[in-house]
């Protein structure tokens, strides 16, 4: 079935790719010398630049980053929210994933998700869907054991922009015009005048924010467990009968763990492992490396179509198996051997697409509204970082005279059956469907590349990383060029850039096609080193898709 209508399936779509622009033309690649930074939005790229530029390294950046994002992009991630960051160390050599995710407060009833709790839908959104937010936590934690300048040198840049404020255009006004009804109203004395929210060349000034800003510069992690900030929070909770208390911002920190990894045809392509559940982007990975990608084509109905079936069976590990590595560990010893991979690809009808059929219960498609950004610095030092609140501006709520908006990430548990592994168990960790990745050649980070797009993460971060392992595209041509993402049950996201030869040619196989404008909003990086192994050229990709730059540092 071949549809160009914006369908149910299409419109949900949009939804989970925070409604990305139209692809333009695939953008001129950004260069540095000593440095590269890429983000969805040009003030929050210059942030990170700056930092650099003061003798701050990749960690200390992507704090500058990250905080500046809260404050440009505040629908999409900041301080109550969460995430996934893949770390590279130079001077140790070692990568290593830390979890901004948390953990669910220990006082959640996740029978109040279900029926017949009464307004069990409305708890899934609200209030009751606030998870502890870990983001500070994780960067006190990155700064205390790689950072080189003052923490509260790191948060200037986002106080200033919040203080000035700047000048906001069509997208973001239309956000805040779909979150407006739901905002409480001193909430709306920032995002609008008059009882209507901002127009597209107005400035968005962002009091409250700055000053939460400048309490975390000041105090650290602490105003965040202890000081004012926790207090209002866990007030606000209280207010709106929500789970999160201040026990649970007290208890948060920020994680090291081992991240994961395979062989892809030479090549180590490390993620976050669990409680990420980054695994399906390995396993698809892992199951078209028996597949002469090359000889299939790029793109082309053929490769296309084994894609459509990898990924199909790869989401149906992640509903079957993710879960907290604490309590339910997946058996990715398992899930990442080259025997499994070949078991499942000899399964796949070369010729049909074949229906899916979940293990159990559907599950949530992770969060909807999501930013992903990249940075490297001279010395070698790499970071690849996605950060969300969940949906658009998160729960909506947000405690009065802090500026933050709280997210609502509990809204992606799985809740049937009751007391699966993916449920809302009270004090597990929480799970994110973020994929932050490394490319590594010869040892060294090559590329380091990631998107947001809710459920269509795990699918777009491999079809870029074939892109340019399989068929020799730079980090830009990897990042612009067509992609394509299975929506359950029997769904094909396509966009518009696949030739239309090769969409009849899937409908012909069975594949139920969505004509979609665009897929994620990835950022990426690529660095080349000298014969010492030093770092001497930086490559930076910003996604068409988005309005994101990519700028490199001389």
């Amino acid at each position: 079935m071949l549809n160009s209508r914006p369908g149910l399936l299409a419109a949900s779509l949009m939804t989970c790719l925070h409604l990305t622009a139209v692809p333009g033309p695939a953008q001129v690649p950004a260069h540095g010398n000593r440095g590269m930074v890429s983000s969805a939005h040009p003030i929050a790229t210059e942030a990170g630049l700056e930092i650099l530029k003061a003798g701050g390294n990749a960690f200390d950046a992507s704090i500058a980053i990250a905080t500046t994002l809260n404050v440009v992009q505040p629908m999409m991630s900041g301080i109550g929210g969460y995430g996934t960051i893949i770390t590279y160390h130079a001077a140790t050599k070692s990568a290593q994933f830390l979890n901004c995710s948390a953990h669910i407060p220990f006082g959640v009833d996740s029978d109040a998700y279900r029926a017949p709790t009464p307004n069990y839908l409305e708890n899934q959104r609200g209030a009751k869907a606030v998870s502890t937010p870990g983001n500070v936590p994780a960067w006190e934690e990155m700064s205390r054991r790689y950072g080189s300048l003052d923490w509260a040198d790191l948060f200037a840049p986002a106080i200033t922009v919040a203080d000035d404020g700047f000048v906001i255009g069509e997208r973001t006004s239309m956000l805040i015009s779909i979150g407006w009804e739901n905002f409480p109203e001193h909430a709306k004395v920032f995002y609008g005048h008059d009882d209507a929210p901002l127009n597209p060349g107005e400035r968005l000034v962002q009091t409250d924010l700055a000053n939460s800003l400048r309490m975390i510069a000041k105090g650290g992690g602490r105003a965040m467990r202890d000081g004012s900030l926790a207090m209002a929070i866990d007030q606000a909770m209280r207010n709106a009968d929500g789970f999160l208390r201040l026990d649970d911002l007290k208890r948060a920190k920020g994680e090291w763990w081992d991240p994961i990894s395979i062989d892809y045809r030479g090549f180590e392509v490390i993620t976050a492992s669990p409680p990420a559940t980054a695994f399906p982007s390995l396993i698809r990975l892992g199951m078209m490396s028996q597949f002469d990608s090359r000889k299939l084509g790029h793109n082309s109905a053929a490769y296309l179509h084994r894609f459509a079936e990898v990924t199909k069976h790869a989401f149906w590990c992640r509903l079957r198996y993710a879960g907290d590595p604490d309590f339910t560990p997946p058996p990715l010893e398992k899930l990442l051997s080259k025997d499994y991979w070949a078991k499942q690809v000899a399964k796949i009808d070369l010729d049909r697409a074949t229906t899916f059929v979940p293990p159990g219960e559907n599950v949530s498609r992770g969060d909807m509204h999501t930013t992903h950004f990249v940075v490297a610095d001279e010395m070698g030092n790499v970071v690849s970082a996605t950060q969300t609140l969940g949906n658009l501006f998160g729960s909506r709520i947000m405690p009065e005279g802090t500026g933050i908006w709280l997210n609502n990430s509990l809204r992606y548990c799985t809740f049937e059956p009751a007391g699966n592994p993916m449920d809302a168990h009270a004090g597990h960790h929480k799970l994110s469907g973020d994929c932050p990745t490394l490319i590594m050649k010869d040892g060294r980070p090559w590329v380091a590349i990631g998107t947001p797009g809710g459920h269509t993460i795990g699918q777009t971060v491999p079809q870029m990383v074939m892109n340019i392992i399989d068929f020799g595209m730079n980090v830009q041509e990897a990042i612009s060029a067509p992609r394509v993402s299975f929506f359950e049950p029997n769904g094909l996201a396509v966009e518009e850039g696949v030739n239309e030869s090769v969409r009849s040619a899937l409908a012909a196989m069975g594949h139920q096609l969505e004509i979609v404008r665009g897929l994620g909003n990835a950022h990426g990086l690529a660095i080349e080193y000298d014969d010492k192994g030093n770092p001497v050229r930086f490559t930076g990709a910003a996604d068409p898709r988005g309005k994101g730059v990519a700028k490199g540092f001389d």
